[in-house]
């Protein structure tokens, strides 16, 4: 890889570091958020679930738009939306008492989460547009995921700090790192020649879509659970973590979210290594995803034998379930790049995204319907992880006669050989 496509990779990895933060970044805060804002524990969790849901429903449509009108410009936009709707909470937490000052950071985070929407998700496929070689494709998705990862490490630490100044200062700080990154964006990536461009009408948007999900139905789908699933037990076990730290264990501050890093830091490693380890072989991104998943179960399922209120106990089944994380996502974005051809790939992909923002929605809001019953949530989380073990055992074939053309299910291939004879 030569000089300048790292520089325009650092400043596509700024994109999910920074979107990070602005969600993740708010975890370990939101007890303190709800003290302030005199608030129950289901509506903290909404701060983090509305900016996620909102971004459910405006991924597809920034995906067609990428597709349409070109992937930097559509990110620059998102940025700039983010920004504004840091803004607007960061003023509303400042200006206003308590009910006013949540009504206006939701419409903030409302804003912020349809700015989101046009940020990361359109950064997995411009990887796939930037460099031509599989094997360049797959370490760099390693890198965007890591990114993404070390923003979740980072999160709870600088969250926390953050809060030291002033409590809502994690929501006001967003708009900064936002102009940051648009400044990398303008100055350092470099999108294809306008005729190398795309532009298809929403007419054919949606025929193309049907089609793609009517061929590659099967193994699509499979990704778009799993990584719903996966998010979902991540912030579902991070969220659970914060407010065990905070009410069982007497622990906040700057502390708190250095022990929300490790489980975390554990999910970055995992994601780096794995995205240097896959290549272009889809078979072992097949495998990774699996063991990634069986990982992540039988962490979660240990903690239905051992005691839940042991701090030590907590943070090794998390890390270890962070580990597991860590070898799903590369293998995913990784499965969905190779297998897409590049003129669908910022559609599948911003669908992809959606899925796994319906987990981020999901996890602290179920979690905070369950805080008094540490059993159950994690029955749940095993349950969860035990689907995602059964859906990438079996739903997803990638076939060693198609390793460069795309993902194939086993039955279709069987079914091509015996209509062709032998």
């Amino acid at each position: 890889m030569d000089d300048k496509k790292k520089h325009d990779l650092v400043a596509l990895a700024s994109i999910p570091l920074i979107m990070t933060l602005a969600n993740s970044m708010l975890i370990p805060v939101l007890p303190l958020m709800q003290k302030k804002l005199g608030i129950t524990s289901v509506m903290a969790s909404l701060i983090i679930t509305v900016y996620a849901a909102v971004s459910i429903v405006c991924i597809p449509i920034a995906g067609y738009l990428s597709d349409r009108y070109g992937r930097k410009l559509i990110i620059v936009i998102g940025l700039s939306i983010a920004a504004i709707g840091g803004v607007v909470s960061g003023w509303s937490a400042w200006q206003f008492e308590q009910h006013a000052a949540y009504i206006g950071i939701l419409i903030g985070r409302f804003i912020q989460g349809i700015g989101a929407a046009g940020a990361f998700p359109i950064v997995i496929p411009l990887v796939g547009d930037m460099f031509k070689s599989e094997e360049q494709v797959s370490s760099s998705l390693g890198m965007i995921e890591t990114s993404n990862t070390f923003g979740k490490v980072l999160s709870p630490i600088l969250g926390s700090a953050l809060t030291l100044v002033v409590w809502f200062l994690p929501l006001a700080i967003i708009p900064l790192f936002c102009l940051i990154s648009i400044a990398a964006i303008a100055i350092f990536v470099k999108v294809p020649k306008k005729n190398e461009q795309q532009k298809i009408t929403f007419k054919a948007f949606l025929h193309d879509v049907g089609d793609i999900l009517y061929k590659d139905g099967r193994w699509l789908y499979a990704i778009f659970a799993i990584g719903g699933i996966a998010m979902y037990i991540m912030f579902g076990f991070l969220y659970h973590m914060s407010t065990m730290l905070e009410l069982k264990h007497g622990i906040d501050g700057i502390k708190k979210g250095a022990l929300l890093a490790i489980p975390l830091s554990a999910v970055c490693i995992a994601s780096y290594i794995t995205g240097k380890l896959i290549g272009t072989d889809k078979c072992k991104m097949k495998w990774f995803n699996f063991s990634g998943a069986v990982v992540l179960t039988g962490s979660m399922g240990m903690f239905l034998f051992l005691d839940t209120t042991s701090l030590l106990t907590n943070l090794i089944l998390l890390s270890i379930g962070g580990l597991g994380i860590g070898l799903i996502l590369p293998s995913l974005d990784a499965l969905i790049t190779e297998g897409i051809d590049k003129k669908q790939r910022g559609t599948i992909t911003s669908l992809y995204s959606s899925m796994r923002f319906i987990g981020v929605a999901a996890g602290p809001l179920i979690t905070s319907f369950f805080l008094d019953n540490d059993r159950l949530v994690f029955y749940i989380f095993t349950g969860a992880g035990l689907l995602c073990c059964v859906i990438a055992l079996f739903a997803i074939h990638p076939s060693k006669e198609q390793q460069e053309e795309g993902l194939v299910p086993t039955a279709e291939i069987e079914e091509r050989m015996s209509s062709n004879g032998p």
